[in-house]
């Protein structure tokens, strides 16, 4: 209110200092200011398209006084331009806010998220945590969940994202599997979801080794292969996804091949133990060397197309006790159990969120 307020956009070709000389700073004065500001702040970057303040005195001088460049939606640049010339750098404070939802699925999870209004990224966290113990490639019509969850606000109406999901239960094929975020081990700081057992819902292998897509051909040793034009058994699963898309390692364990060839294209291979191994084919590029140890999550490479393959997909394939099998017919070995000195500890936690969570109403 103490000042004129003039707001634009940077636009092709601006700069600090052709901004401030159309606002009658002249160059001699726009050098003296990027001097006093040089070990503060730079404006050497303006982002087209990002908002930026001019604030006048309300007297007859009509050069501005402060210019301020917001960079992104929390963070923002001041340079004071007169009297006392400097600059700085500001955050606006961040409220976290705790809050429902619930929704009832029609076609996919994400979709679902949309209609009922809710960050899309809640759908990630909330697949992330049942990775291991739901298949959301098979979510059925009907199938439901509630959430509770934190998340970030500026402004306190403008989100900048989730925190994290306290507690969830996810309704699935009439099965009811609920989770809660549980601190295991405070000096590292380790944190797990359990369900109301206070089982562990990770398991050894994640269910798919990409976030979102969707299975476009299964295992299946008598598929026709449309390349071949004949009959060719099919012994890995293929998951659909944008060219570009992360390919995560499903279990931990140690690279053993990272190369290229005709059929595979760029593929890397994961040895988890003397059980398990697992394969990821038509990388657009690996990310992994042989040799190089990698934890259950790890981004290994990138969705593409090469190799022989009439789409962008990772085709993942699967050995138990050297054996091509099936990964969703097997019974994957589960995590760690939260020991017995914690579990009472857990329970006694649980039982107000699961209250909480019960008088939450199904959208």
């Amino acid at each position: 209110n103490d000042f004129i307020v003039k707001k634009k956009k940077i636009k092709r070709g601006d700069t600090f200092g052709s901004i401030l000389e159309e606002n009658f700073i002249d160059y001699p004065e726009v050098h003296k200011i990027l001097q006093k500001i040089k070990t503060q702040v730079s404006v050497k970057k303006l982002q087209i398209g990002k908002p930026y303040t001019l604030l006048f005195s309300k007297d007859s001088i009509k050069a501005p006084k402060v210019f301020i460049y917001q960079k992104d939606i929390q963070g923002y640049t001041i340079v004071q331009l007169r009297d006392s010339i400097y600059g700085l750098k500001k955050n606006k404070p961040v409220r976290t806010v705790q809050m429902e939802a619930s929704g009832t699925i029609e076609s996919s999870l994400y979709q679902t998220m949309l209609d009922n209004g809710y960050n899309e990224a809640l759908t990630y966290y909330l697949s992330d945590i049942y990775a291991w113990t739901i298949d959301f490639f098979r979510l059925q019509k009907g199938d439901r969940f509630k959430i509770i969850y934190t998340e970030k606000f500026v402004d306190d109406t403008i989100s900048i994202g989730i925190k994290k999901i306290k507690a969830a239960s996810f309704e699935h094929k009439g099965q009811i599997i609920e989770a809660y975020e549980f601190q295991t081990d405070s000096t590292k700081g380790i944190i797990d979801y359990f369900d109301q057992y206070a089982k562990n819902l990770r398991r050894a292998f994640l269910k798919a080794p990409v976030s979102f897509g969707r299975v476009s051909s299964r295992y299946n040793l008598k598929r026709r292969i449309s390349f071949y034009g004949r009959v060719k058994p099919h012994k890995g699963t293929d998951f659909a996804a944008a060219v570009g898309t992360p390919i995560m390692t499903t279990a931990n364990g140690t690279v053993v091949k990272s190369s290229y060839s005709k059929g595979n294209g760029n593929y890397v291979t994961i040895k988890h133990n003397n059980k398990y191994s697992t394969q990821y084919l038509h990388m657009r590029r690996r990310k992994v060397k042989v040799g190089q140890y990698v934890k259950q999550g790890d981004v290994i490479g990138w969705v593409g197309m090469t190799g022989y393959t009439s789409g962008p997909h990772v085709c993942y394939r699967f050995w138990k006790n050297g054996r091509q099998v099936d990964p969703f017919k097997q019974k994957l070995p589960e995590a760690k159990p939260i020991s017995k000195s914690l579990k009472n500890k857990f329970l006694t936690y649980v039982k107000p969120v699961k209250n909480q969570l019960n008088c939450i109403v199904y959208n």
